[in-house]
């Protein structure tokens, strides 16, 4: 199972991070345990810090249909299943074989299953077939691939609902050249250049980012458009590689 590398890559003072994940409280019961698991093995989930902001956000926007893209073990994803009440669901996508199944179990232990679909796949194949509307959506899988499947979130994602994107500032490098960036991540910061480029200004979307973590997106749908353009550029690209 890969290490969390983004864990030690902080986009704040160390310090500043170590406080926030010294002094905010920790999750009680069954979820905190497996946080603590996680972190002692350097499994990849979320970081504390970010765990917490998301539980506060999720507590005040009572979301009921919820779509994640990267169960991993499936912490957020069960983060997230406290606060869809009794009528409310989470769907969740991932593609390892590992992790679906560390997931599956961990959902099983929290007694949340019933709560939670896992989707087995390559969300690039998935999400085209998912129909929503989702009132929350939380990206947390292939930083190279967040820009490809932005379209299919704001399709997917209600009127005034939430896309939450982890992961965006590279550890601070998405503002470097790309020249001077090493060729085996190039592709990740240019396309994570393009993702800012699209949703900072445009007029349908209100944005913000924080930097917890390795940096959150956060969009707001204002108005019901489509990104198919962008689709069609991915295309183009897979074409031309082929």
């Amino acid at each position: 199972m890969a290490l969390n590398e983004m864990m030690d890559r902080p986009v704040v003072k160390k310090e500043l991070v170590a406080f926030m994940r010294d002094r905010l409280k920790r999750f009680p019961g069954e979820l905190g345990e497996l946080e603590k698991t996680a972190n002692e093995r350097g499994v990849p989930i979320i970081p504390h810090e970010t765990a917490v902001f998301l539980n506060m956000l999720l507590g005040q926007i009572k979301p009921k249909q919820i779509l994640e893209i990267g169960a991993a073990i499936g912490f957020s994803g069960s983060l997230m299943a406290q606060h869809v009440g009794a009528e409310g669901h989470v769907t969740t996508i991932d593609r390892f074989e590992v992790m679906i199944n560390h997931a599956k179990a961990n959902f099983e232990k929290l007694g949340i299953a019933d709560k939670v679909t896992l989707l087995e796949g390559d969300a690039a194949e998935v999400l085209p077939t998912l129909e929503g509307p989702y009132d929350f959506i939380f990206m947390d899988s292939a930083k190279s691939k967040y820009y490809e499947f932005l379209p299919h979130c704001i399709r997917l994602l209600k009127k005034d609902g939430m896309l939450v994107i982890d992961d965006v500032f590279q550890g601070g490098t998405i503002l470097d050249d790309e020249a001077d960036v090493p060729k085996r991540v190039r592709k990740i910061h240019r396309r994570l250049n393009k993702l800012m480029d699209t949703v900072l200004d445009h007029p349908a979307l209100e944005t913000s980012l924080v930097p917890l973590g390795d940096g959150l997106l956060l969009i707001v749908k204002k108005e019901e458009f489509d990104f198919g353009y962008i689709l069609d550029e991915i295309n183009t690209e897979n074409q031309n590689r082929a």
